[in-house]
C-alpha cells in the first residue's frame, strides 16, 4: 500500500468565475495557479470542457491551455478532459498535436465520453453532426492513430499531430470508460469529484480487465477529491459553504458563479438538497490540515489510487491557491 508521499499530486481546474468578478479575472487566476502548482511540485493541472455554464471559464480548453503552457516552464497540462461527442476527432488531433508540437512533452489529452453540457447546448456544439456517445470507442482509436507514425496509405493525416504521441487518458463517472480504458491499456482517471457512487467498481474493472499495451504496462488510475484546506476545521466549513452553494445553484438550475462563503448554509437549503449535496461531496476532504491528511490516507488505504487530482472551490482566490500549498504540505508530511 502505498503512503501519501509516494501518490501524485494534481489538479483539476474549471476556472470558476466568482459573482463580483469579470471571466478575464477567472482567466488569469488559472494560470496563476499553474504557476504556483509548477513551484509547488504538482505532477500536473488539467482543465475541464464544460458549457453554458456561467460560473466556469475553460470552455475553450485547448485554447486556454496554449495561454497557460506558454507562461510556465515544465509542469504537465492537459484536458480533464475534451468532452469527445462535442468534437470531430481530427481537429481534436490537430489542436493537441499543436500544443505537443509547441510544448513537447508537456501536453496531455484526457478524453470524456458525456457533452458536459445540456441538450440544447448540446445541438448548438454539433450543428449537425450525429455524433453519439456510443462512438466514443471508435473516435478515441481514430484520436490514438492520428497520434501515432502514419501507416502506409493512410489518407487522413493530422498535421501538426502524426508521430507526437499525446499521452492519452479516458476519463469516467460510470463503467463504461473505465472497461475501455482497460481494454486500450490507457491510464484511468474516476471523476469522484462530482460523481463518486460507482468509484470503487470503475476501478476494480479497470484493474481487473486492464491489457498492457504500447501506452502502459500496468493500470494506472487517478480520483478526483474536491478539497477544502485552512488553518482550522471551523474555517474550512465556512469557507466549503460556497462550493456547497455552487453545487446548490447546478441542482436548481441556477447560476454556477461563486458566492462569498456563509456562516451558516441552514435555510438555504431543503433536507432533500443537503443530502444531494452530501452525495456530491462523498470525496470531499474539507478542514485543517491533521483532519484532511486523515482522510486523504483513508481515501488511499480504501482505493490504493496512483494519483489525487483536486479541486477547490474557495472565494477567496488567496485562500484557494493556499488550499493546495496545505495539500502540497499534508504530501510533504511538513505540519
Amino acid at each position: 500500500m502505498r503512503t501519501l508521499s509516494e501518490t501524485k499530486f494534481s489538479i483539476l481546474e474549471l476556472a470558476p468565475v466568482r459573482d463580483d468578478k469579470s471571466i478575464a479575472f477567472s482567466l488569469q487566476h488559472a494560470l496563476e495557479l499553474a504557476q504556483k502548482a509548477e513551484d509547488l511540485g504538482y505532477e500536473r493541472l488539467w482543465l475541464a470542457e464544460h458549457h453554458n455554464m456561467d460560473g466556469i471559464a475553460s470552455s475553450a480548453t485547448a485554447v486556454l491551455l496554449g495561454y497557460l503552457l506558454a507562461n510556465t516552464k515544465h509542469i504537465k497540462l492537459g484536458s480533464g478532459g475534451i468532452m469527445l461527442p462535442n468534437h470531430a476527432p481530427l481537429v481534436v488531433a490537430e489542436q493537441f498535436g499543436t500544443l505537443e508540437t509547441l510544448y513537447p512533452g508537456r501536453i496531455e489529452l484526457g478524453l470524456g465520453r458525456a457533452p458536459g453540457t445540456d441538450q440544447i447546448t448540446m445541438r448548438a456544439l454539433r450543428r449537425g453532426r450525429q455524433e453519439t456517445e456510443e462512438q466514443f470507442p471508435q473516435d478515441v482509436l481514430e484520436i490514438l492513430q492520428y497520434f501515432k507514425v502514419p501507416e502506409a496509405n493512410q489518407r487522413i493525416v493530422a498535421t501538426p499531430g502524426q508521430n507526437t504521441h499525446v499521452p492519452v487518458w479516458l476519463l469516467g463517472s460510470s463503467l463504461f470508460s473505465a472497461q475501455l480504458a482497460a481494454r486500450l491499456g490507457l491510464p484511468y482517471s474516476f471523476a469522484s469529484h462530482f460523481a463518486p457512487r460507482m468509484l470503487g467498481q470503475a476501478i476494480q474493472l479497470y484493474r481487473e480487465n486492464f491489457q498492457a499495451s504500447e501506452y502502459l504496462d500496468k493500470p494506472y488510475v487517478s480520483m478526483g477529491v474536491p478539497t477544502v484546506v485552512a488553518e482550522t476545521d471551523e474555517e474550512a466549513e465556512y469557507l466549503a459553504t460556497s462550493a456547497y452553494q455552487r453545487v446548490l445553484g447546478l441542482m436548481r438550475g441556477q447560476s454556477l458563479k461563486l458566492k462569498a462563503p456563509v456562516q451558516s448554509m441552514q435555510g438555504l437549503w431543503s433536507p432533500a438538497e443537503k443530502m444531494s449535496v452530501d452525495n456530491f461531496y462523498a470525496m470531499g476532504q474539507v478542514g485543517s490540515h491533521a483532519k484532511v491528511k486523515t482522510g486523504l490516507e483513508r481515501l488511499l488505504n480504501k482505493y490504493d489510487v496512483d494519483e489525487f487530482i483536486f479541486t477547490c472551490d474557495i472565494y477567496d482566490t488567496d485562500k484557494r491557491i493556499e488550499n493546495f500549498s496545505r495539500l502540497m504540505e499534508i504530501k510533504n508530511d511538513l505540519n
